[in-house]
């Protein structure tokens, strides 16, 4: 597809409205058009509590931000101030909500665009609608934009910048974040200290992180009962956390925004996941997915990054565990033994 037409000095926006590992998934796309454009001011449109995840990021110029749920009121007084001030406005989903901010931001405009009534719509809004890709990994949809745009694929995620905090363990550790978004995406607190236990025996001070959700930090005072750790957990901003995780012997956690951000890092990353399709999620390894992941598998090795899963005959379903909700146990994460875990974290520390 031919390179999309632009002035000089191009403003553009790229508009990412999802979760906090959705955004960070958007970083290749984002370094692809500042490839393309390197004299462009480049910003992207985000929720406000996910815009912690671009800090420093070397390819953006400013940040846009609005409530994760805004009013009536709210998204129309946006749309007002966003009106035709880019040259260029790129969504990266097909919903009607950041194709709508595409089509009035940009003088020129691309989306992703569903084959059914809706999409036949925007598409007749838009310079480019570009096909919806189902059944990639999300980094692959992104850069399928790029490709759409007539620009070359940078398939490297990019991470806040790097800063030091006060408390930063002297000697090696390893990482450990236990607490993803949902229930259903949890492991056993027992295996969370079974492996803290291996790792403080093999030498490694264990550094424990979270967020500061009083729910979250209750799920880990239950978790760390006990354990030889150092807790972290709500003290850390995005770039502190980055800074912690870039220097870390090696990082294990589940599926959740931070073990995507451990993977952009570089380091050894162990990722503990259960009813998530790695082909669709699994963690991006800092040189590129070379073989993309399979859907299943007990050890999983690509580039930095080793994918460890409990292979059920359901394993992975796709689903929010197996009562198919948030709050639902997943028997696959449930019935993983800490032994195979401990096992690939070797691995990774060789």
């Amino acid at each position: 597809m031919s390179r999309v037409s632009l002035p000089a000095k191009p403003r553009i926006l790229v508009i990412a409205l999802r979760r906090l590992g959705d955004v960070l998934l958007t970083t290749p796309l984002i370094r692809s058009v500042r490839r393309a454009w390197p004299e462009a001011r480049i910003e992207a449109l985000v929720f406000a509590d996910t815009a912690g995840i671009l800090a420093g990021n070397p390819d953006i110029n400013g940040v846009v931000t609005m409530p994760p749920r805004p009013s009536a009121w709210q998204t129309v007084a946006l749309a007002v101030e966003l009106w035709r001030q880019y040259d260029l406005a790129i969504s990266t989903q097909s919903g009607d909500r950041p194709t709508g901010f595409a089509i009035v931001a940009g003088r020129a405009r691309i989306a992703p665009v569903d084959d059914r009534l809706n999409g036949r719509v925007k598409r007749r809004l838009l310079q480019r609608g570009v096909a919806a890709v189902e059944g990639v990994h999300r980094v692959e949809q992104m850069l399928h934009l790029a490709d759409g745009l007539g620009i070359e694929r940078v398939p490297e995620l990019v991470a806040p910048r790097a800063d030091t905090f006060r408390g930063m363990p002297a000697g090696p550790y390893a990482v450990i974040h236990a607490a993803p978004m949902f229930r259903y995406k949890q492991w056993t607190a027992r295996g969370w200290r079974e492996l803290a236990a291996a790792l403080a025996a093999r030498g490694l001070t264990v550094v424990a992180t979270g967020g500061p959700d009083v729910a979250e930090k209750c799920y880990l005072d239950e978790v760390w009962a006990g354990a030889n750790v150092t807790r972290v957990d709500g003290q850390l901003n995005w770039p502190q956390l980055t800074g912690l995780l870039s220097k870390a012997r090696v990082y294990v956690g589940p599926d959740t925004s931070v073990t995507h951000l451990a993977a952009a890092t570089g380091i050894p990353v162990v990722a503990i996941y259960g009813p998530t399709d790695p082909r669709l999620w699994g963690p991006w390894p800092v040189a590129g997915l070379s073989e993309p992941w399979s859907a299943t598998g007990k050890i999983q090795h690509r580039g930095n990054v080793w994918l460890v899963q409990n292979t059920l005959p359901c394993t992975p379903c796709q689903l929010e565990g197996c009562e198919r909700r948030l709050e639902s146990y997943s028997a696959c994460l449930d019935e993983l033994p800490a032994a195979q875990v401990i096992a690939v974290v070797d691995q990774a520390l060789l």
